[in-house]
Parts: C-alpha cells; sequence; structure tokens
C-alpha cells in the first residue's frame, strides 16, 4: 500500500469557501468575478503584465502558438527531454517539432543545440523549464533575436522559479502555465497564458473563446476555441495563489533536506545553477544506472514509497521517431532519473523514513 505518493494537492480551508461562494453566486461557468481576479493576482505575482486563464496547460500551449501566427511548414525548436504536451502543441497547429538535446548540469535544453538546429524554417524556440529549473534564457533570447525567432517558455512545472530575482514566464514573448492536481498550485485542471503583449494577449483571448468578435454579440469573425477557465477552477486558484509564496518554501526545504540526506551517496540530486532560483516541482534524482533505477522504485515500493521515472524523450515515442536520432544526455537522464515524493504536506519524520530507505539502498543494506 503507497503511504508516501509523489504528490498529493494542497487543499486547505480557503479553497473550499471560494468554491462555496461560486455557488452561492450560482457563477460557475466560464464568467464570474474570480476569473479576472485570478488573472490579476497571477500578473502581480509573476510581474508579467496580462495572464489569460484557460481550461488546462496544454490548450495554453496551442493557444501560445496559435496567437503567434506559428502553422504549417513552420519548424519549432523544443527539447527532447519533457513533457509530451510541449510537442503535441506543435502538432495540433501543423508545425513541425525540432528535437534539441539537454545540458548535463541542469537538465535543460542546450543553447548551443538549439543554435545548430536553427533554419529557414524555424519561426519559434519552446523554452521548457523542466521539474522547475530554469533554462538559460539570456542565451535563447540572445539566439532568438538573431534570428528574429518567437521565445515561448513552457512554465508548467516552474511556478515560482526565478533568474536573478525575475520570474519566468516574464522573459520569453509568451508563457504557459499548468494547474493540473500535481502542480505547485492547482484548480484541479485549469492553465494560463502570460505576455507583456498587449495585442497578442487579445488575439488569445479572443482564440479561446470561440473568435468572438468585442463589441459585437454572437459574431464570430475568426476561428477560436472553447478553452475556458471555469470560475469554480479560478477560485481555487485565488486561494492557492494566496499561499503559493509558503507552498514554495517548503518545497525547497523539502529539497534540500533531500540533498543533505543524500551526500555522499551514489545518488545525485537534480542540482540548481548559479543565480537561479529552483522552484522543485519535483524533487528529481540520477541513480547510477537504470539497472539501479530500476531496483531502486521496486524497493521503495515495497516500502510505501511511490516514485515516477524522470518523462521519456519524445524523439523515441513512435508518432515522433526519426531514423538517426540520437540525444545521448537526454537519454540518459531519463533512463536513471526517478521523482521522489515532493509535496509540501510532506513532515520531516515522513522525510527522514524516505530519506533513510535511500540511503538503506545505496549502502547495500537491503
Amino acid at each position: 500500500m503507497i503511504r508516501y505518493p509523489v504528490y498529493k494537492a494542497n487543499l486547505g480551508d480557503l479553497d473550499r469557501d471560494y468554491v462555496q461562494q461560486c455557488l452561492d453566486s450560482t457563477w460557475i461557468s466560464s464568467k464570474g468575478e474570480f476569473i479576472q481576479r485570478f488573472e490579476g493576482e497571477f500578473s502581480r505575482f509573476t510581474g508579467a503584465s496580462e495572464s489569460i486563464a484557460v481550461c488546462n496547460g496544454t490548450v495554453a500551449l496551442h493557444l501560445a502558438l496559435l496567437g503567434l501566427g506559428i502553422g504549417p511548414e513552420d519548424e519549432v525548436i523544443v527539447p527532447t527531454l519533457t513533457y509530451i504536451a510541449s510537442v503535441n502543441a506543435i502538432s495540433y497547429v501543423g508545425a513541425k517539432p525540432i528535437f534539441v538535446e539537454s545540458t548535463r548540469d541542469t537538465w535543460q535544453l542546450d543553447p548551443l543545440d538549439v543554435e545548430a538546429k536553427v533554419s529557414p524554417r524555424t519561426k519559434a524556440i519552446i523554452a521548457v523549464h523542466l521539474y522547475g529549473h530554469p533554462c538559460d534564457m539570456a542565451a535563447l533570447r540572445k539566439i532568438a533575436d538573431k534570428h528574429h525567432l518567437f521565445l515561448i517558455e513552457d512554465c508548467a512545472e516552474a511556478l515560482g522559479s526565478r533568474i536573478a530575482e525575475r520570474h519566468v514566464g516574464s522573459i520569453g514573448d509568451i508563457a504557459t502555465y499548468s494547474f493540473y492536481g500535481n502542480k505547485t498550485i492547482t484548480t484541479g485542471e485549469g492553465g494560463m497564458l502570460t505576455t507583456n503583449d498587449s495585442a497578442l494577449a487579445e488575439r488569445v483571448r479572443r482564440l479561446k473563446g470561440q473568435g468572438l468578435m468585442p463589441g459585437r454579440e454572437y459574431w464570430h469573425d475568426m476561428i477560436g476555441y472553447n478553452y475556458r477557465i471555469t470560475n469554480i477552477c479560478a477560485a481555487i486558484g485565488c486561494a492557492q495563489l494566496q499561499r503559493a509564496e509558503l507552498t514554495l518554501a517548503r518545497k525547497r526545504e523539502i529539497a534540500m533536506r533531500y540533498r543533505k540526506e543524500l551526500k555522499g551517496t551514489t545518488f545525485e540530486v537534480h542540482g540548481e545553477a548559479a543565480g537561479i532560483y529552483h522552484s522543485y516541482w519535483m524533487v528529481s534524482i540520477l541513480a547510477p544506472s537504470s539497472i539501479d533505477r530500476d531496483k531502486l522504485r521496486d524497493y521503495l515500493a515495497r516500502n510505501g514509497i511511490e516514485t515516477r521515472p524522470v518523462f521519456y524523450p519524445i524523439h523515441t515515442m513512435p508518432m515522433y521517431s526519426r531514423p538517426a536520432q540520437q540525444f545521448k544526455v537526454a537519454e540518459d537522464i531519463s533512463r536513471r532519473g526517478i521523482n521522489l515524493p515532493s509535496y509540501p504536506q510532506l513532515q520531516d519524520d515522513d522525510l527522514g523514513f524516505i530519506s533513510d530507505k535511500l540511503r538503506s539502498f545505496a549502502d547495500g543494506r537491503i
């Protein structure tokens, strides 16, 4: 029986109170006071001037690409080591994903490989801040500006991550977030786009609302989508944002505890580059080998500790596989990587128990 899941939603009385206010008001669908409130509070939290709430993180990526006018014949550079949504959204608009390698130290997309993969058909770069560690945005911004490319930030796993005190999501041309149940803040299902471009924000708002023309009822002058968030989800988001800093602080405490407890073992905790605030959506480690990884996961499961593997590189999946594709760093991280229980409700005694099992395995005491 699982005693310690990898993650569980951190919900409280305020979430319940705000949802009850929605029920009492009867505004439970895509209109209501909590939606604009959530967007405004999210802009203040991230520093982005425009925030647009949507029904999940995947549609946020779809809207970002549509809003930038990316479509058939275009290429979009994306890391192969990411969750599938980052790549599927590229396919939704008919564009071609161009995979790039990861850096060994941070696990983020490698700017050198990005530069090497730019072609005349390249239209954008998707910078996925994997597991909460920011990408090298200065290098990516330089490449994007040099080649006149859009820079999209996929912040699904990186709420609260910062580069020199600047929040991710406020650096690229547009950014996307996810509020799925296992994210740092959750709305059950939900997402957000942020941008500092007001014209782009307006286009995205129209696209998410069936292409409705402003100021004219039931008149649609573009093909749009029903990607709106509900007032109930936004209400939960408002409650979650109020304690986001506390949640982030606790998640870093958990990461630092794992780092301290595993120092000197054969496990390598996902690092943090200089000048970076890693939000540690998940605490991820590398085992010495793929065999060790699988044995460790089995041992921890027998002790009630759930783990998950690091994502498979997307280029290894059948619909995106192409001949002669090799990304040695990304493949190695995927084979050896594990996500540990990382939810903020974990108590110090819980962390002690999990860490003891990890050390026991590393020391051969099993």
